[in-house]
């Protein structure tokens, strides 16, 4: 592999107009399609398989008029102090109310409150339903200024006006700043790391381009595969921070081998050939993390999982094309002024002062005192992420949901009026569906349902059933006597789902759960079950690619433990700031809370790319420097001395870019930002910067190891550019008897 990719990496540089112009006309032309396609669907939620999603969809088929897609509004009013909703003036009020929500194009209808039965005992509080023709994301501006028009003049005249549920129009979000706050941030680390406003510009110019590409390929492609508008931010968030990651370690040993004293052509080679493999294998490992979240068979994940792996995989085409091609027309500019002043001396002249004037380098100071304090080191880097992992064993999933809100929003108002005068459950019920499958009896069916499950403890109360016209199927609301997000609530829903079975065989028909609280607990649900099967499959398959590269049992092993130790931590963090509300104000977080359900396993998926990253660049350093006869503590300080402060660099620039998303509005992009953010930097730099030297120093020559059987079946790909260094052995300046002219007619063998 590492001859092939120096060969790609010469071609791109002798060939950079072409391979600049190909990348320019395909980021233009996907770009122009994604401005012409139609606007991307709303996120779409669907669990197949589930109990409540073969409910949703039956409700979907036999009450079409009832919008089960549509947007919906739930408006609550209360009388002033001292008065009732059911007073004759209120009434009066609240039936103007009423009358105005039903006016509109997209209004499907609105549902009188004392008709519907919808107001408190205590008589002071009523509510008003209010669904639409389209989802929310299609409602108009005309739509959205009539609901607020409406609760504000009915709020002016005394009555407390709160409005929840979808349709309600959501703060703006950021819109691209986050995006920018990571791209400044990382290109102050890239000017401070390379010394040169060309060196840093160039990982950012093509990460721009690379994510240009992957996220007009979403909003092209968006309609017809339907991918959401959260499947292009998280692409953009990973896609971002490994596209100038990637670049990063090709320029960086680019620079490192024209000071050495070959010429850009040949540098930029031998960098592709080098440092791009270890490019296309920490690709590959992010890729098969992500592509991995399909085996959760929730559609929303798998469609974020492809298309952000899909966006990397064009990051990784990028660096090593488009890199080098710029990298031509760098030149020796790509160097700091004073690196270029010093390559004008003699070789031999350079050489010797380079050996006796050197200073360590601060990777390679850190790579020597890890090697004297091994044991230290370790216990120290272990038991401080074992610390912050504690708060993971309180973990509590869920959904974000209106309760979750911040105080002072109208959704929060709205939730905590209903909980108080209708009871918590209100705000979470359950809903029932009888099917008699084509029988016309569903009414009789639904009563015997109805009179079984007021019975059953924790349901506060069970409305009459609703029928739809052909008579087959009726819908029964249940409430609970708890809230939505409460354990008590889980365990009804599990109650209710065994009564079925008796209530079926008595009624004839298929009784099922729906509704969004009997889905969020179906979503954790599958979720804990894939949990599994897809850490098997993702640490299998990069267990598998990282034997390739390193040749190596044990530091595969190494690795894996490494990230299980990483993904803890920061599943810690994540629980005491977003449920606990530690630091809560810093972080912007309004109401702590439940942790969403695909938190852990979503983290599990992109962590473990992201980890294998570092581990990948910077081991395979400590690789290459081994199988050219560098003893094993030897080899450390070399993989920390060319990899530490790279490797350093790009552990910032990805924390940065992810941790500018903490400052949006959106809670599961906030969570994401911070979750993302907080474990790259507990894996690069606890896990891969201090316990991953430990452990090898531990482990000497025994790290390296691999059974005879499996070395003759493992394919060589030559990560380390082994075969790439014996086959260009002449072409080193150190050569004799040849010059530059005649080692570069030399053909490349292999």
């Amino acid at each position: 592999m590492a001859t092939f990719l120096y060969k790609l990496g010469r071609l791109s540089f002798r060939r950079r107009r072409y391979v600049a112009l190909l990348w320019v006309l395909l980021l233009g032309g996907i770009g122009y399609a994604s401005s012409a396609a139609p606007a991307p669907p709303a996120d779409s939620f669907s669990m197949p398989g589930t109990d409540s999603q073969k409910a949703f969809d039956l409700l979907d088929e036999r009450f079409p008029a009832a919008s089960a897609e549509g947007a919906t509004a739930r408006v609550v009013i209360r009388a002033p102090e001292g008065e009732k909703i059911t007073d004759p003036a209120a009434k009066a009020e609240v039936k103007q109310l009423v009358a105005a929500l039903g006016k509109g194009s997209q209004v499907a209808g609105v549902a009188d409150p004392y008709k519907a039965n919808a107001v408190s005992k205590d008589g002071t509080t009523a509510y008003a339903s209010v669904t639409y023709k389209v989802i929310s994301t299609e409602l108009t501006d005309k739509t959205h200024d009539a609901l607020t028009d409406a609760t504000d003049k009915t709020r002016a005249e005394g009555f407390t006006v709160e409005t929840g549920g979808d349709a309600v129009q959501a703060e703006q979000e950021m819109g691209g700043s986050a995006e920018l706050i990571g791209i400044a941030v990382s290109a102050v680390v890239l000017v401070i790391t390379f010394g040169s406003l060309i060196a840093a510009g160039l990982p950012l110019l093509t990460a721009i381009i690379g994510v240009g590409i992957g996220v007009s390929g979403i909003a092209a492609l968006g309609s017809v595969l339907n991918l959401s508008g959260t499947t292009s931010t998280l692409a953009m968030m990973i896609g971002l921070a490994v596209g100038i990651d990637y670049a990063l370690f090709i320029v960086s040993r680019y620079r490192a081998e024209i000071a050495e004293g070959r010429e850009p052509e040949e540098a930029a080679g031998r960098a592709t050939g080098t440092a791009g493999s270890a490019v296309v294998f920490a690709g590959l490992t992010v890729i098969v993390a992500l592509a991995g979240l399909s085996v959760v068979h929730i559609p929303m994940l798998t469609k974020m999982g492809l298309a952000a792996a899909a966006t990397v995989a064009i990051a990784v085409l990028i660096a090593l094309t488009m890199i080098p091609a710029l990298l031509g027309f760098a030149g020796k500019r790509a160097l700091r002024r004073k690196d270029r002043k010093n390559l004008a001396k003699p070789a031999a002249a350079h050489r010797a002062g380079d050996a006796e004037g050197a200073k360590p380098n601060l990777g390679t100071r850190w790579a020597r005192l890890v090697l004297r304090r091994p044991v230290t080191v370790l216990l120290i880097g272990v038991l401080g992420l074992g610390a912050v992992a504690v708060p993971a064993t309180s973990l509590e999933l869920g959904l974000p949901d209106e309760g979750t809100s911040a105080p002072d929003t109208t959704q929060r108002k709205a939730y905590d009026m209903l909980s108080e005068s209708f009871g918590a459950g209100f705000n979470g019920p359950l809903m029932v569906t009888v099917d008699t499958g084509g029988a016309k009896d569903a009414a009789a069916a639904a009563k015997t349902v109805s009179t079984s499950l007021a019975k059953v403890d924790g349901v506060a109360a069970v409305t009459p059933a609703s029928v739809n016209p052909a008579g087959d199927t009726a819908i029964i609301t249940v409430v609970p006597s708890t809230g939505p997000s409460d354990h008590k609530t889980e365990e009804l829903v599990k109650t209710i789902r065994s009564t079925t079975s008796g209530l079926e065989a008595d009624t004839k028909s298929d009784v099922l759960v729906t509704g969004q609280t009997a889905m969020t607990i179906d979503f954790s649900q599958t979720l804990n079950d894939a949990l599994l099967p897809y850490l098997g499959l993702v640490v299998g398959l990069a267990f598998l690619l990282l034997m390739l590269v390193f040749r190596s049992v044990l530091v595969p092993l190494k690795a894996a433990l490494g990230f299980l130790l990483s993904v803890a931590a920061a599943l810690g963090a994540v629980v005491a700031v977003f449920q606990w509300g530690w630091l809560a104000d810093i972080v912007g977080v309004d109401q702590p809370g439940p942790i969403m359900s695909m938190m852990p396993i979503f983290m599990i998926g992109v962590v473990f790319g992201l980890a294998m990253d570092y581990e990948v660049f910077l081991v395979t350093r400590m690789r290459e420097a081994y199988v050219h006869g560098a003893r094993p503590a030897e080899a450390v300080v070399t993989g920390f001395k060319h990899g530490g402060r790279v490797v350093g660099a790009a552990a910032i620039i990805m924390i940065s870019v992810f941790s500018g998303f903490i400052m949006e509005n959106n809670d599961m992009i906030k969570m994401m930002g911070f979750g993302l953010a907080i474990a790259v930097f507990f894996d690069a730099f606890v896990v891969r910067m201090a316990i991953v030297p430990a452990v090898l120093a531990l482990l000497g020559k025994s790290a390296w190891w691999l059974p005879r059987w499996l070395d003759k079946v493992l394919p060589n790909v030559d990560v380390e550019g082994e075969k790439l260094h014996k086959t260009l052995a002449p072409s080193s300046p150190a050569a004799e008897g040849k010059n530059e002219e005649e080692r570069e007619l030399e053909p490349v063998r292999g």
